[in-house]
């Protein structure tokens, strides 16, 4: 029996959203009189990069979106009148359109296919940023606040399923986290660019990411192991060729993406009940444990209040100390990105949960200090420095693993018949508890700031125990191999 027939189900009627232009088709006999341009796809581990740079670009809107609030805030309250719980609102609106946005996820990327995804989360995006740009009052900056969230929910699940499936297993965590190195660098360039430019323009100059994304689209291919479970066993071949190499062996690997599609290609949909075997409920429970635990150590919380901690500490100008923290968070996810191959998915966790446990105690230790010593005392002052040190060091520890490697380990261990509706549950249940910790962070630091910190230390501890307890270490091993070992 064929690979095609073992697939049934009609699935091979499927056809990816976007064909890419024929130039990846060629075979190296055909490519060589194309010349040195040519050498460069040649090469697997390039073609792959081109790839991941690519797809990189959704991810850098991402970021965008999320620090495009913190240095247009002043001016979009002077400029249309708005409240402060206005703007809190639409500070807030990104995630609730990000949450409908986790919810489509993963049946757009199951039935159009990921480059297809991508495409559709791009024009929202560039509505939500137009209408952010013209608005005349809260009206327009609300509506492209949700289209901006919808955009960014799809491209949240869709980048990192995309480059665990095209990434060899020996390149995959580094790929993997360039997904939330992007997110760091997208927040960066809206804090860096709010320094010089209006709200406005800074809207305009966040159309550019997908700007570029949408016509990139067409010059990489379609996710292989996507096209193996849809049945178009010669797209998938090459695909997969084109991604390692023209020059590669993939017969090993083409054999065990079939056998791996085979096992589920039976039974395309799985009943509840079957949740209920190890090789389903564990893999969703880590990987929907894992991407709520990094929101409920509290990071937007802590960023959105860290503004007044650099003001506790005597630092007058709290724009530039925020663009200072931007650049630490880009240095520290860049450092996971080239240690994840190295030292392991586990370790860096467990380093990084750590790191965030104690610098979140100096934090909540140094506000309750501060509640009952004297404001005109030296030791005030110490421990206003203390605080920033505490946030900085947060903000490293929680980048070195929390932040990039959660998505990679979601991308990774979802069985495949399962991985639209769990990845789509386990994105859905980032963004509702983001939501949640950046509504409740202003009531609970008014209740107590101490308090606040102590709640987010507590949390972080237990992600250590998890991340010791459950969650696999999955460097080294193929997607196949990682799925099977829950079985």
């Amino acid at each position: 029996m064929s690979f095609r027939e073992e697939s049934g189900d009609g699935r091979d009627l499927q056809k990816p959203f976007l064909h890419t232009g024929s130039w990846y088709k060629m075979g190296s006999r055909q490519s060589s009189i194309m010349g040195s341009s040519t050498q460069v796809i040649r090469d697997g581990a390039v073609s792959v990069l081109f790839c991941v740079l690519i797809v990189a670009l959704g991810p850098i809107q991402f970021g965008f979106t999320g620090g495009y609030s913190s240095p247009t805030q002043e001016a979009i309250v002077r400029d249309l009148k708005l409240s402060v719980s206005e703007f809190s609102l639409f500070g807030s609106l990104s995630n609730v359109g990000a949450m409908v946005g986790a919810i489509a996820s993963g049946q757009i990327a199951e039935y159009i296919g990921r480059k297809g995804s991508l495409m559709i989360a791009s024009i929202p995006n560039i509505i939500g940023w137009l209408a952010i740009s013209f608005a005349k009052d809260s009206s327009f900056l609300f509506m492209g606040r949700l289209l901006e969230g919808f955009g960014v929910g799809i491209i949240s699940y869709v980048v990192p399923v995309y480059i665990a499936e095209i990434a060899p297993q020996d390149m995959r965590g580094g790929l993997g986290s360039v997904n939330q190195l992007s997110v760091t660098i997208g927040i960066l360039l809206a804090y860096v660019l709010g320094l010089f430019v209006n709200w406005r323009v800074l809207a305009i100059l966040g159309i550019l990411p997908c700007t570029v994304l949408i016509p990139g689209l067409f010059f990489i291919p379609e996710s292989p192991r996507w096209l193996a479970k849809m049945g178009m066993t010669d797209e998938f071949e090459t695909s997969l060729q084109v991604l390692r190499g023209f020059d590669t062996d993939i017969s090993v690997e083409v054999l065990e993406i079939k056998r791996s599609v085979a096992s589920t290609g039976k039974r395309a949909t799985i009943r509840f009940a079957d949740l209920k075997r190890k090789r389903y409920w564990f893999p969703l429970m880590v990987g929907i444990g894992l991407l709520v635990l990094q929101q409920l150590s509290g990071i937007n919380g802590v960023l959105f209040y860290s503004t007044t901690i650099f003001a506790n500490a005597g630092i007058s100008s709290s724009n530039v100390a925020t663009v200072g923290l931007g650049a630490i968070q880009v240095i520290a996810t860049g450092i996971a990105t080239w240690l994840v191959d190295k030292s392991g998915r586990r370790l860096l966790l467990i380093i990084s949960s750590s790191v965030t446990t104690v610098s979140l105690l100096i934090v909540s230790i140094a506000f309750y200090l501060e509640a009952v010593v004297s404001e005109d005392s030296r030791l005030y002052s110490l421990l206003g420095i203390l605080s920033v040190v505490g946030l900085v060091v947060m903000v490293i520890g929680f980048s070195l693993g929390l932040g990039p490697i959660p998505w990679l380990i979601m991308s990774e261990i979802l069985p495949v018949n399962i991985k639209s509706l769990a990845g789509s549950l386990a994105t859905l249940g980032n963004y509702l508890t983001s939501w949640v910790i950046t509504m409740t962070a202003n009531l609970l630091l008014s209740w107590s700031s101490g308090g606040t910190f102590t709640i987010y230390t507590v949390v972080a501890a237990f992600t250590i125990a998890f991340v010791a307890i459950w969650v696999p270490e999955t460097k080294g091993r193929t997607l196949e191999e990682i799925q099977f070992s829950f079985r």
